[in-house]
């Protein structure tokens, strides 16, 4: 058949029909099984970014408290690390730009004093948005590792 298929081809003749569909059939089977794997890493990849900046802004909030003696309070929020808020001894900003969204474009919640262990609590409620969940739809928080 590889031959006959060959000789077409050189030949000039072009293909049927019948083998335009064979190969849009292969095509499309293999879309299929490759496109899940793919979209699912895309899915943890945002909630590793999620954590990542999550750490970075921890790391913020710490180099605040060195300079201030307090993290900023509930109500002052993360906005408190670019904008000074008439604290005594701000030395900001202590991020370089606005503060980020999560990857699914959704603000992180901020709450001091912590409630899970920890003296501050930085959540994202992860792709769906709301609280629980696992895979992308998981909450990523400075207190708990990702799954």
């Amino acid at each position: 058949m590889l031959r006959k298929l060959l000789k077409r081809i050189i030949d000039n003749k072009g293909f049927t029909l019948l083998e335009l569909l064979v190969v849009m059939i292969i095509l499309g089977l293999l879309a299929a099984l490759v496109a899940p794997k793919f979209f699912s890493h895309v899915g943890k990849s945002k909630t590793k970014a999620a954590k990542a900046q999550i750490e970075l802004l921890g790391t913020a909030l710490d180099t605040m408290r060195l300079d201030v003696g307090r993290y900023p309070t509930t109500e002052e929020g993360l906005n408190a690390l670019r904008e000074d808020p008439g604290i005594t001894r701000w030395d900001g900003p202590y991020l370089p730009k606005s503060v980020p969204k999560d990857p699914w474009q959704t603000p992180y919640i901020y709450s001091y004093p912590g409630e899970n262990g920890s003296e501050y609590d930085i959540l994202s409620y992860g792709s769906d948005g709301t609280q629980g969940g696992s895979g992308e739809d998981q909450d990523v928080a400075n207190w708990k590792e990702i799954e």
